[in-house]
């Protein structure tokens, strides 16, 4: 599997926002799947601390079942610096070649990251949609940008994350009692739906299931490296 949209890397940190505004133009927040989905697939990205090594890695979900299907790992070495806003300069290369190793295509990538809800509407899952034309959905653990009231305590209980009067997520309670999640779109899918299978992947877990497994892959391999 490889990129539709394909463009350079190597770029400063003023125009890896320039391209970041130009590239949103494109986002979809409406849904748009080719077919039934089948095939869901998990990402994640983390950093080896001694060294600039990154890991990623992608895990390809039964969309019914949830079971795992096929998962790669990819070890390469870090291209552009850590910051935030821009982490897509840094993850979307090692990606990139690990798509290329996928036996199966998804139908659908749920990524460990903001999507629209971004400085620039345009966070890691919308970059990722973008260049592969995919369904993507941002789901981050963590709160980056935008006002909300806290949701309801129930699972499935949500509230607006709002920037600048503009809806730009929701905030998700995946579990009883637990901390929300922050669930914007990436690319071809509408917020509602994205929410919608943000929970149908939380069965059991505060996070889905793709982020957990890709997570486990990437923690094995990172304690392989030392």
């Amino acid at each position: 599997m490889r990129p539709i949209n394909q463009h350079p890397w190597n770029f400063d940190v003023n125009e890896a926002q320039r391209l970041q505004i130009e590239l949103a133009q494109r986002v979809e927040c409406e849904t748009r799947f080719d077919g039934d989905v089948r095939w869901v697939a998990g990402v994640d990205v983390a950093y080896h601390k001694d060294s600039q090594q990154l890991v990623a890695a992608i895990v390809l979900l039964d969309a019914e079942s949830l079971t795992v299907v096929d998962s790669v790992v990819h070890v390469d070495q870090s291209e552009f610096p850590y910051i935030p806003g821009l982490f897509s300069f840094r993850e979307l290369p090692p990606l990139i070649k690990a798509f290329e190793k996928l036996h199966r295509s998804p139908d659908l990538v749920v990524c460990d990251g903001q999507g629209y809800a971004h400085p620039r509407r345009f966070g890691l899952a919308c970059h990722l949609g973008v260049l592969f034309d995919i369904p993507t959905i941002g789901c981050g653990k963590t709160h980056l940008l935008g006002q909300y009231t806290e949701p309801d305590l129930t699972r499935g209980s949500m509230a607006e994350l709002v920037d600048q009067e503009e809806r730009i997520g929701s905030v998700l309670r995946t579990q009883n009692k637990v901390k929300p999640v922050f669930v914007s779109c990436g690319h071809r899918i509408s917020l509602n739906d994205a929410c919608t299978w943000v929970l149908k992947l939380t069965p059991k877990y505060r996070l889905p299931e793709t982020t957990r497994q890709a997570d486990q892959w990437v923690k094995q391999k990172l304690k392989e490296i030392g």
